[in-house]
C-alpha cells in the first residue's frame, strides 16, 4: 500500500513557475514508476509525465516538454513536479500517482492516487 500526498500548488502567473511535491509513505517507493496527471474543470485526467523506477526513463505529455521537469528523490520517498514557464491552459488539479508497471501512462496503469494540488496560472 502507498499514500500520496502532493503540495506545492497555488496562484502563479503566466511566465512564472511552480515546483511541486509528491511525499510517499512506504518502504517500496524506489520499486514504482511515478506520475503526474492534471484535470481541468470540465476535462478528463490527463497524463502529464512519468519517471520510471531507477531513473532509467522519463515521458512527458507534448503539451509540456521542455517546460516541466519530473525528478525523484529515493531516499525521501518524494518524487516532484518543477513547472517553468506556465501558461493558463496549465491550470488544473495536479495528481501525484504510482504504478507498478515499468512503463506508465494511462491513468489505468496506476494504482494509487494522492488528493491532488490546485495550480491556477492567471494571464
Amino acid at each position: 500500500q502507498v499514500q500520496l500526498v502532493e503540495s506545492g500548488g497555488g496562484l502563479v502567473q503566466a511566465g512564472g513557475s511552480l515546483r511541486l511535491s509528491c511525499a510517499a509513505s512506504g518502504r517500496t517507493f524506489s520499486s514504482y514508476t511515478m506520475g503526474w496527471f492534471r484535470q481541468a474543470p470540465g476535462k478528463e485526467r490527463e497524463f502529464v509525465t512519468a519517471i520510471s523506477r531507477s531513473v532509467s526513463s522519463t515521458y512527458y505529455a507534448d503539451s509540456v516538454k521542455g517546460r516541466f521537469t519530473i525528478s525523484r528523490d529515493d531516499a525521501k520517498n518524494t518524487v516532484y513536479l518543477q513547472m517553468n514557464s506556465l501558461k493558463p491552459e496549465d491550470t488544473a488539479v495536479y495528481y501525484c500517482a504510482a504504478a507498478e508497471t515499468f512503463i506508465a501512462t494511462k491513468t489505468y496503469e496506476y494504482d494509487y492516487w494522492g488528493q491532488g494540488t490546485q495550480v491556477t496560472v492567471s494571464s
